[in-house]
């Protein structure tokens, strides 16, 4: 499958319209006081399912041509991915296999199960993912949706970006985006490229978890290597589709320190008052770590989603749960 084109975000902003959230362009004036810019917040933590995967998964589930899409979707999956594929399923009224670690946070296989879909349980690493899916495709025939290196997901994802450059200012000066797979970040830079091409695209990615940062500066994919990172949807190495979308057409990737990070996403809880995941706080955390790309100047961020487990609060710096 080829790159995917303005035309086909567009395409996908229509096709997904009706099962998916437009969500809102916030701004707040202590956190532009805080990074020293006018900050433009897309506010995927408000999306269904809580996260931007949402838009990837669904327009994947309905390009489906009718007779692959009555054999069902599947993919593996322990995060996002799962619950949004699940939805997105449910919407086309057609099944959905997910294949998740049996370590997978009760709260997430609880919302995938919700949402319909049949889970198969593995060991929690990528050879029994694979072989666990392998064995579901076989058994039922349903078509595989992988988490980002898609094209018709990458496009879904380019969604958000185009939003964005309809609502907010024009031009903006810099878009953050987080990357772990890259599929969001593949997706703003192509919608950026095409819409707003004076707007610098960079990637926020956590210190502990940088190998999209040392792809793009060694030139080839460098896979991630035991990530250590409270952004656990950041912990993915980057895909044959992504990796050259942003070696084109991303000007930076920008790391950032853990504190950094736990920081960013205080500041989002309590002084916009909204709930974001730490991965979503790594986009704030670049700018608050770079000031000097950054300052003065009018910045779009992408909080990818908030989706928190409550028993994680406590290392996150928030009281635990009851």
């Amino acid at each position: 499958m080829k790159e995917p084109t303005i035309r086909e975000i567009r395409e996908a902003q229509d096709r997904i319209r009706p099962h998916t959230h437009r969500t809102p362009l916030l701004t707040c004036a202590a956190l532009d006081r805080e990074g020293g810019a006018r900050f433009y917040f897309k506010c995927e933590n408000f999306q269904k399912v809580g996260a931007f995967k949402a838009r990837g998964a669904t327009n994947a589930v309905f390009l489906l041509g009718a007779e692959e899409a009555t054999r069902g979707v599947a993919t593996h999956s322990s995060g996002n991915h799962a619950a949004a594929l699940a939805l997105a399923a449910r919407s086309r009224g057609v099944p959905a296999y997910v294949v998740m670690p049996r370590t997978s946070p009760r709260v997430k296989v609880e919302a995938v199960r919700g949402y319909g879909a049949e889970i198969v349980f593995c060991e929690p690493n990528l050879e029994a993912r694979e072989r666990g899916l392998a064995e579901v495709v076989a058994r039922t025939g349903a078509a595989f949706i992988h988490p980002y290196d898609d094209p018709r997901v990458i496009a879904g994802q380019g969604t958000a970006a185009a939003e964005m450059i309809e609502d907010g200012p024009e031009p903006m000066d810099a878009v953050i985006a987080p990357v772990g797979g890259g599929g969001l970040l593949s997706g703003t830079a192509l919608a950026f490229a095409a819409l707003s091409p004076r707007t610098a695209v960079i990637g926020a990615e956590p210190k502990g978890a940088d190998d999209a940062y040392r792809s793009l500066r060694e030139g080839k994919i460098l896979p991630s290597v035991e990530p250590r990172t409270v952004a656990d949807g950041l912990l993915t190495s980057l895909g044959r589709h992504t990796f050259p979308i942003l070696r084109r057409l991303v000007r930076e990737i920008v790391t950032v320190e853990e504190e950094t990070i736990l920081r960013a996403m205080r500041l989002v809880w309590t002084r916009m008052k909204i709930v974001i995941e730490p991965s979503a706080a790594v986009a704030f955390a670049a700018a608050l770590e770079r000031p000097d790309l950054f300052v003065a100047r009018s910045v779009g961020v992408i909080f990818s989603g908030g989706n928190v487990d409550p028993d994680r609060l406590p290392e996150m710096g928030f009281g635990g749960a009851d």
